[in-house]
């Protein structure tokens, strides 16, 4: 049977795009509350009864924290144009979880503008 747990950390951090359009309103240094939601599929332990600990996945999202919350994002190496679509990415390829597989990382910029990167 398949199944998938979910855990969703926030982080607080401004950026600018900077290829977008000329006079575009992202092209200005802004700040986002971002939500960022890590799915994670795996078999369920039939003794345990779980497939890995809410806080292994927590664990494994606090060196990510560390190095986005607070932060200004183009700064960030490998996030020099920090979109949504990018910063899945740089979260999904970044965090590792034992004996579970990340499915997908979800980030929201807003309350209603949200990116979806599945595996």
């Amino acid at each position: 049977m398949r199944t998938e747990i979910s855990k969703t950390f926030q982080l607080e951090s401004a950026h600018r795009l900077p290829h977008v359009p000329p006079g575009h309103k992202c092209a200005r240094i802004h700040g986002h509350s971002f939500r960022i939601t890590l799915v994670v599929g795996g078999e369920v332990d039939p003794v345990i009864g779980w497939i890995v600990d809410f806080a292994d996945i927590e664990e494994a999202w606090k060196p990510l924290h560390t190095m986005l919350d607070h932060q200004y994002l183009n700064d960030v190496a490998g996030l020099e144009n920090p979109t949504s679509e990018n910063l899945a990415r740089f979260v999904f390829e970044r965090v590792t979880i034992a004996r579970a597989r990340l499915v997908s990382v979800t980030v929201e910029e807003t309350c209603a503008a949200a990116c979806t990167l599945y595996a």
